[in-house]
């Protein structure tokens, strides 16, 4: 039995999670729980699953949360912004499911590898912000560290078995979001609603939003650099609508293997967390002459400028993914605020990464700094817009 614990707990990936728990409760208990601030689902969490250890980072909901709970005395309750990182570090779990949102997950990553857990990454930007630290504390153990996207679980299973000298490229696909067909102008107009209406992933409205952009693709570049060892060279993009093959790898010869699979992310996740095994639990199987037929688009660079944004920030290397990233983050947020349209997303993020001058190496305190101040000058943009 493996002993988990879950990041981000009440949000999409983390109650899928716990879906998966449930359906394999001979392979898993879950030790640890950590959600932001929706207490009401996460007392329902505790009860059913009983983890010694909780975190919550809101106070108010902490003490909520403290209340509702007041005759359950088996539950230590952590709270503030650092107690979901002292709970990936001083839990009992084998493994972390760092499903969290945002750079605020890269802490709880790093605490985890520090300790010795494996890390069950959802949270792209533990590697895209510090994917040079993340690495380093798995070199010689790769198995530590295992990919929760639907696209880079494909890609490990692309590549099990095969030599690495044989690879040729990677290609990651992408469903084109709500917007795919559009031209630039078509999406000046776009709406909220309109981004938020995914054709296939049902994710949260960050997520839901870089979909939309396309830097959703962008980032899970910038994490399969890290993950397989790639150039940027190495690793393509192309638009796939019907969500069924997630991943290709191509060999020298010009063979090509590509994962296919349900667009259902349990799947990635109890491929992760019951890696390396796999369990026949839950996931509905393709039928292929149901499906019909596959078709691939180019990417149109365009109207999606955000994934060039991220192959320069990522070949740039130092701390500009990390500003990239931050810089994003408050242009999402700006964006659902009704403060600009979509296709300002990537103008913010671009002015904000020309404007960035990188320190010589990568740390801690580095990326802090770098991510600080571009969520500073990327909120001086959007109120100059």
């Amino acid at each position: 039995m493996r002993t988990l614990c879950i990041l981000g707990s009440t949000g999409s990936i983390g109650t899928q999670a716990l879906d998966v728990v449930r359906r394999s409760p001979d392979r898993f208990k879950v030790v640890g729980l950590a959600a932001g601030q929706s207490h009401e689902l996460l007392i329902g969490q505790i009860r059913e699953f009983m983890p010694p250890l909780v975190a919550i980072a809101d106070e108010v909901a902490a003490a909520e949360l403290k209340r509702a709970l007041g005759g359950v005395r088996a539950v230590e309750i952590l709270s503030g912004p650092d107690a979901t990182e002292a709970l990936a570090r001083n839990s009992d779990a084998d493994m972390v499911l760092n499903a969290m949102v945002g750079a605020v997950g890269l802490a709880p990553s790093l605490a985890a590898l520090q300790t010795g857990k494996i890390l069950a990454l959802a949270n792209k930007e533990s590697l895209v912000v510090g994917g040079e630290l993340i690495m380093d504390l798995v070199k010689g153990e790769p198995d530590r560290l295992v990919p929760v996207d639907s696209e880079h679980s494909g890609l490990s299973q692309c590549l099990r078995g095969e030599r690495r000298e044989d690879l040729k490229r990677v290609i990651i696909t992408a469903s084109g979001g709500p917007f795919r067909g559009w031209s630039r102008t078509e999406l000046a107009k776009a709406s909220v609603r309109d981004a938020l209406a995914h054709p296939t992933w049902n994710m949260g409205p960050k997520i839901t939003i870089d979909s939309a952009t396309l830097m959703n693709k962008g980032l899970e570049v910038i994490e399969a650099h890290y993950l397989f060892r790639l150039d940027y060279r190495q690793i393509d993009v192309v638009v796939h609508p019907e969500s069924i093959v997630h991943a290709i790898a191509e060999f020298a010869d010009g063979s090509m293997v590509a994962q296919m699979a349900a667009p259902d992310m349990r799947l990635p996740i109890q491929l992760a967390l019951a890696h390396p095994d796999r369990l026949p639990t839950g996931i509905r199987p393709l039928d292929l002459a149901k499906v019909g037929r596959l078709s691939f688009e180019p990417l149109d660079r365009d109207a999606f400028p955000a994934v060039d944004l991220a192959y320069r920030a990522g070949r740039m290397g130092v701390t500009y993914p990390a500003v990239l990233n931050a810089a994003n983050e408050v242009a999402v947020m700006a964006f659902l605020e009704g403060k600009i349209r979509l296709i300002q997303i990537p103008e913010v993020v671009a002015a904000v990464l020309d404007e960035h001058e990188a320190p010589r190496a990568v740390s801690e305190v580095a990326l802090q700094r770098a991510d600080m101040w571009a969520r500073g000058r990327a909120a001086e943009v959007i109120e100059s817009l």
